[in-house]
């Protein structure tokens, strides 16, 4: 029986998510209010299902979202999610017919570009995406570290203290929004992303509540939140208690170093795991002895950008220094393909097509890398991913390109 795929609906939607589940190892049968809870927050005309006979086979879905890009805009973007294929009906194109799908209609929509984050790092290549933010984590051994155990509170003059669900879905939203207003690779939050993280929404695969702290500047303004969880472990009446840090927000430098000395002084934890962090976390530095802090993902990919409006993507973006450069875009797929002239400058730039040669020739897929400013151009081409057409074009790519702070997702979707 040939595999049907289409747009999904209320009555799909068990099916769906048994699916999904599957796809993710996930015990199959969804949780108690689960179908309820998650369909409430999907958007059922941008969720495909694959179905073999009565059976879904394979699940994918996406969402708008709005994605922070060097210089503070904020372009509409097409969030890809939930994407499975059963292991039954692996290799017989359910993931690109339904990734075909989804790009189509995300240029129909006028959408810059898509975003995901990449189970797998092999998979979305050969769909144009490239990794575009990278993240890393660390384990601090906290009696190691070095800090004043002796703590009693921020010496900048600001305070440190608990707060509970319901404060931080108050005031969480609007310091996230400080934060990405000046820290390109980050994305929106919704209002359901609050609530589950502060277990306003039942969580389909289980959670456990986490503690909540708010950093308040001198002048009394929300400056930072911290929440984190803690593994209860004791051996021979010693404390080998373990705390993962699930969100750290911080709008300023006083912020960012308050909550992690916090965390590094409560008493009874000998470890902390950083979570995701920007692969160029300052948290190290702020340690007396920064080995203390070991890093258990040294860099690794995270959130992956598919260009599909080229000239409207550079313009959004300003750059380093001001300079021009063609590329030519390769895209088998068409969204992306053309040449283009970026006129760029530190108050934004200008793209359209032209008919210059090109000094630099690469793929959707590079560009995607290229964009928020991480990777280099140069590395690019020594790895044979991009082509420079002109001698010194990579150097100047880099130039324009590239940004003093890396790119940073901290969120997953």
């Amino acid at each position: 029986m040939a595999l049907d795929i289409r747009t999904i609906d209320d009555s799909d939607l068990t099916a769906w998510i048994t699916a999904m589940r599957t796809g993710f190892l996930i015990s199959p049968t969804p949780a108690k209010d689960e179908v309820e809870v998650r369909g409430a927050g999907m958007d059922l005309a941008r969720s495909q299902g694959a179905f073999d006979g009565g059976r879904c086979v394979g699940t994918f879905r996406s969402h708008p979202q709005w994605l922070t890009v060097p210089g503070g805009a904020q372009p509409a973007v097409n969030a890809i999610t939930n994407v499975t294929v059963s292991p039954t009906h692996r290799r017989r194109g359910v993931l690109s017919r339904m990734m075909a799908r989804d790009l189509a209609a995300a240029e129909e929509r006028g959408d810059a570009a898509a975003t995901l984050i990449a189970a797998e790092y092999p998979i979305y290549g050969r769909f144009g995406f490239g990794a575009a933010t990278f993240c890393s984590t660390w384990e601090v051994h906290v009696a190691r570290a070095g800090l004043d155990r002796r703590y009693a509170g921020p010496e900048c003059g600001g305070r440190v203290d608990f707060a509970d669900g319901a404060t931080v879905r108050e005031l969480g939203p609007a310091l996230h929004e400080r934060l990405r207003a000046t820290r390109h690779g980050a994305v929106d939050r919704t209002e359901r992303w609050w609530r589950f993280a502060t277990g306003d929404l039942p969580h389909p695969t289980g959670w456990k509540e986490p503690f909540h702290v708010l950093y308040r500047s001198p002048e009394g303004r929300v400056d930072g939140l911290l929440t984190y969880g803690v593994e209860e472990q004791w051996t021979a009446k010693q404390p080998e208690n373990k705390a993962t840090v699930r969100d750290l927000v911080a709008v300023s430098p006083a912020a960012e170093r308050a909550l992690w000395h916090f965390l590094l002084s409560v008493d009874w934890l000998t470890v902390v795991d950083s979570g995701y962090r920007a692969p160029d976390d300052v948290m190290p530095l702020l340690l007396p002895d920064p080995r203390a802090a070991r890093a258990t993902t040294a860099q690794t990919d995270f959130l992956w950008l598919r260009p599909l409006d080229v000239p409207a993507l550079l313009e959004a973006r300003t750059y380093a220094a001001e300079g021009s450069l063609v590329l030519e875009v390769t895209d088998p797929d068409g969204y992306a393909a053309g040449r283009y002239l970026l006129d760029a400058g530190p108050d934004g730039g200008s793209c359209s097509s032209t008919t210059r040669d090109a000094d630099l020739t690469l793929g959707a897929g590079a560009l995607g890398s290229l964009y928020l400013g991480d990777e280099s151009a140069a590395r690019l081409v020594a790895a044979g991913l991009a082509a420079e057409e002109r001698p010194g074009a990579a150097a100047r790519a880099d130039l324009l390109l590239r940004t003093a702070r890396r790119p940073w997702c901290p969120d997953m979707f």
